[in-house]
This record gives structure tokens, sequence and C-alpha cells, in this order.
């Protein structure tokens, strides 16, 4: 089936105002969520566990991105809109009445089911209702969503934590999502004609099992008995395996590897995913740093992450005015090579720092991945034909989620292993520490393992950065402007 829209020009304006909501609701989770996580891990407990909440959530929407795509095509786009709205707005309210850090982030997982109809729909109801001339004003009035909740957020979230319960961290996104979702039910009006899609529902849901007990068996490395680590780990192979069985006879599979065997399109997904590894790294842990070692408040963390989402559409900006004069691929190298750059002011921290330094380095590495996203798409949807332009763009926001789902990971297991080896049984006082409670006993040593092993995780950052920009080194040229035959 194939869902196309009724003439409705007089309903538009309403209906980008509903996209516009569900996509602040989803973009100012990412630094509210980030600036509140220390305050919501010191009174949860369970330290080790803290990356699986971002983590969760990453992983949910990227396994179901591509299948709530092809749900949108069967079913609709308003349905699916509706759907994902209610799961994510029900994962909030939930979150918010998390008793543990195991059930917040089962709950998470659940909001990141709602992200992934959410988002990918969304941008599919703007090419539906809007000529491709009248896409370009559109997608400004999108970026500037991302841009106020980057500034709302971190304000949002300091406020919430210091004067209220962090549970309204997440309730907060009620009202948004009622909004959107009463201005869908209302204004968006569809044809659905037949039209035979496969949903490649086995792919999803092996890639989730595989990726989920990778994660498993990263956080479970440093335990005394490794047994329940390699167990994860076997089960991590053989899901990789089946997925890539599955892939190759689906026949509509969630990761076209036809694709990925051209030059283009793996160095510049290669450089994506590391780069998307780059930044979860730097949302997750610098808040942690931020308020518990440098002992700064809430509202001063999340201003440090507003740095670098202002810094990523103003970049996109500059680097798409300037594809037709310096070419592609250098805009996507030099914004590669700022990544690094930015991460040095990270590994150079200390409890005495100016913030200011640290809001350099994320305004740099903001600047960077608003030349590198931005050019990485453009490049590959020129190196393709327009019946493959879709699923070629899907696998380079498949390739930037799946780095962040990696990273928060990889990142939070450094951090795992580092508080476990060098500050045995300090865990309780680390997470008093990240509680707000500075006076109690062993706080200097807590704060200053805590900052041992968070300089590690910034080390990581950066060697990953290093890597993204190797990698860069590797996309051929691609001539902007000079698609092949349509």
């Amino acid at each position: 089936m194939n869902a196309s829209l009724a003439p409705q020009t007089v309903r538009r304006p309403l209906i980008l105002a509903a996209v516009m909501l569900a996509s602040f609701m989803i973009a100012i989770e990412a630094t509210i969520v980030s600036t509140a996580m220390p305050q919501i891990a010191g009174q949860l407990g369970q330290l080790q566990y803290y990356a699986w909440v971002f983590s969760s959530f990453l992983l949910a929407q990227t396994a179901t991105t591509v299948v709530f795509g092809k749900l949108a095509d069967l079913y609709g786009r308003r349905s699916v809109l509706l759907v994902g709205i209610s799961i994510f707005l029900l994962g909030s309210i939930l979150c918010g009445f998390a008793w543990s850090m195991p059930a917040l982030i089962a709950f998470r997982l659940i909001q990141g089911l709602g992200a992934g109809a959410i988002q990918p729909v969304s941008i599919t109801v703007i090419g539906d209702l809007y000529a491709a001339h009248e896409r370009g004003k559109v997608q400004g009035w999108l970026a500037s969503v991302w841009g106020v909740s980057s500034v709302i957020g971190p304000l949002a979230g300091g406020l919430i934590i210091q004067h209220v319960s962090w549970a309204w961290i997440f309730w907060i996104n009620v009202p948004i999502g009622l909004a959107a979702a009463a201005g869908f039910f209302l204004f968006l009006r569809e044809t659905v004609t037949t039209h035979e899609r496969s949903v490649d529902v086995a792919g999803a849901g092996l890639f989730t099992v595989a990726i989920a007990s990778l994660m498993v068996a990263l956080t479970e490395a440093g335990a005394s008995d490794g047994r329940f680590a390699v167990l994860a780990a076997a089960v991590c192979l053989v899901a990789a395996a089946l997925f890539v069985v599955q892939e190759r006879r689906a026949r509509d599979p969630m990761v076209a590897f036809a694709l990925w065997t051209r030059r283009a399109i793996a160095t510049t997904n290669a450089a994506t995913l590391f780069s998307g590894m780059a930044v979860i790294g730097l949302t997750t842990f610098l808040p942690m740093y931020v308020q518990a070692v440098m002992g700064r408040s809430p509202l001063e963390a999340g201003f440090m992450l507003t740095a670098m989402v202002l810094g990523w559409p103003i970049a996109a900006t500059l680097g798409a005015r300037n594809f037709g004069r310096f070419g592609l691929r250098r805009i996507l190298v030099f914004g590669a090579a700022l990544l690094p750059v930015g991460a040095v002011p990270f590994v150079l921290l200390s409890p005495t720092t100016s913030p200011l330094v640290a809001g350099l380095g994320s305004l740099i590495m903001g600047f960077g991945m608003g030349f590198l996203s931005t050019a990485a798409i453009v490049l590959i949807q020129d190196s393709v034909g327009w019946t493959e332009r879709g699923a070629a763009t899907a696998s380079n926001l498949f390739a930037r989620n799946l780095g962040s789902t990696l990273g928060a990971a990889v990142l939070g297991t450094v951090l795992n292993a580092s508080l476990a080896r060098d500050h045995s049984g300090s865990l309780q006082q680390v997470q008093e520490l990240l509680h707000g409670q500075g006076a109690i006993v062993g706080a200097a040593a807590s704060r200053a393992g805590l900052a041992h092993g968070l300089h590690l995780t910034f080390w990581g950052v950066l060697i990953i950065a290093l890597l993204a920009v190797l990698l860069s080194v590797f996309v051929p040229r691609v001539t902007f402007g000079t698609r092949p035959p349509e």
C-alpha cells in the first residue's frame, strides 16, 4: 500500500506546526536528559548502567526507524504518527515513575520505539506536503526547532532538577505530545492506495538482539565473573550472523548491503558512524564531569552542550552554501578534522578549569558535525540514482544512530572499568557525589576517581574522533550537482 496526501494547502501550516511540535519533543529529549542524568543516577544508583539510559533509547530508535517508515507506506502517515506519539508518551510517563536504573532503561527503550516512528514519518509528511522548491524554507523552520530546543533543554533541565522532581524531565513531554497528536488527528488527511510492501521485522529483531547483547557484553566485561559477558558476546555473534543472512535474503531488507559495498557510501557511512560515537561520548559524560567533578550547577552543565547544538546548524548552513565552491569531500574532511580539535579541551579539563573551555570544545565539535553530516548526506545522495536515494540516505542516518548507540556503550564501559579497577568499593560514594552530597566522607577520593575515569572516556572520544578523520580521507571525490541519471 502507498499513502499519498490529498490536496490540503489550507491545512499545511497547521500540519507543519504539528510536525514541529513532534520534532521539538524528540529534539529536547537529548539535552534535557543529559543535563539531569547525573542527579538521576545519584538517586537511583547502579552507576554501571549509566550509559544504558542513552543507549537503550538510541538502540530502539535505530532498529525501528526503517520499519516504521515502511509501515507508514502501508497504513498511512497519520496512523503511524499517532501510534508513535502514544508509545513515546507512555514511555515518558513510565520514566517519571522509574524506581531503579534497570526500570528507567526499560522505559527509555519504550520511548525510543516511539521516536523511531515519529522522526522519519514526520520528515516524510513534509516531503508529501511540500514541493521540492518549497522544502528549503520548511527545513529551515525544522532546523530552528533543534536550535530552540538546544537552548530551552538545558535551561528547563537545570530548573527542574533544582526546584522540582526529576520526573518532570520526562513528564514535560506529555502536553507537547498531546498537542502534536491533536494536530495530526484533526488536520492530516490521506488517501491510502494498495501497494505491496515488505517489512523486515525479522531483520529489525535480530539487529536489536545483536546490539543489545553486545552492550551487555561490554557492560559485564569488567565483572569478576566474566562468564555472563562471554555468553552475551556469543549471543551477539550468532544474532549478527543471522542478521546478515536475513538481510541478504529479505525482499526489502532493513540494511541494503549492496549499497554498503560501494566506496562512496561505505567510507562516508564509516566516518559518520565514528563521528556519532564521538559526539554521544560528549553529550553523555560531559554533564557528569561539569557537575560532579567541577562542582558546577546542572544549568551550567546543560549550557556546555548548548554550544555544540548551536554550532551544528550554523556549520551545516555554511557548508551547504559552499558545496559548489570547495566540493563535498573537502567540506566533509574539514568537518571530520574539527572533531579531534574540539575533543582536545576535554582531555585538558580539571576541577579548576573554566567552564568556557568545555563550551569551546563543544562549539568546535558542533561545527565539525555540522560540516560533516551535511556533506555526508549530500555526497551519498549525489552518488546514486533516484531509485536508490531513499535507501542510501537512510543508510547514513542508520550509521550515525548506530554509532551513537555503540559509543555510549563502549565509553560507558571505559568509565565502569576505571572505577572498578582503581577505586574499588567507591561506587556508592560516587553515587552520593552525583546526588549532590559533596560533604560525604571520602568525597575527595571519589571525585578524583570519577575525574580519572571520565578523563579516560574523553581520551576515548579523542581517539574515536581521530579515526573518523582517518576514514574521511578515504571518501572519494563526488562532484556536487552531477547526480547519476534518474
